[in-house]
């Protein structure tokens, strides 16, 4: 399956386990130097949740549900998750986008304030463009990337 593949094979997907058991897994895992993603129900999973690297709750109803975890899915969005992860790979690229856009738009704003060459009050115009810019270039970009992730 798609799941087996991502976790590198059926030996590292354990089911039927105590939280006990969960936590100790996750702590072995971390212990030997590898990245661990848990997904569970966050209710007995808390701690096993918490101690991974990242943590995904799965619960039925999103809206009144808040574990001890990083993300949480809806469970008929379990197939979406390998997208997902995807999409939050490429959130990274998006941030540094962001940051890029931001540091090209003030590089040249302070340069052209620094030499006279824009007025006070274009510049005080201009500093919430950066603003806007940046904010609607990520939003943008998430999108795109949600659509080339293949999810809405």
């Amino acid at each position: 399956s798609d799941f087996a593949e991502m976790f590198d094979g059926a030996e590292n997907m354990r089911f039927n386990q105590t939280p006990h058991d969960k936590l100790e897994y996750v702590d072995s895992l971390k212990a030997s130097g590898q990245r661990v993603l848990m997904i569970g129900d966050g209710l007995n999973d808390s701690g096993a949740l918490a101690a991974a690297d990242v943590g995904i709750a799965l619960t039925e109803d999103v809206a009144s549900f808040s574990p001890a975890s990083d993300a949480i899915l809806a469970a008929e969005s379990l197939s979406d998750l390998p997208a997902i992860l995807q999409l939050s790979r490429n959130a990274r690229r998006i941030v540094m986008m962001g940051f890029a856009i931001s540091l090209v738009y003030n590089v040249t704003g302070v340069y052209f304030a620094v030499t006279g060459q824009l007025s006070p009050l274009i510049a005080a115009v201009l500093m919430p463009l950066s603003s806007v810019s940046v904010i609607g270039s990520a939003v943008l970009a998430t999108r795109i990337a949600a659509r080339r992730a293949g999810l809405r």
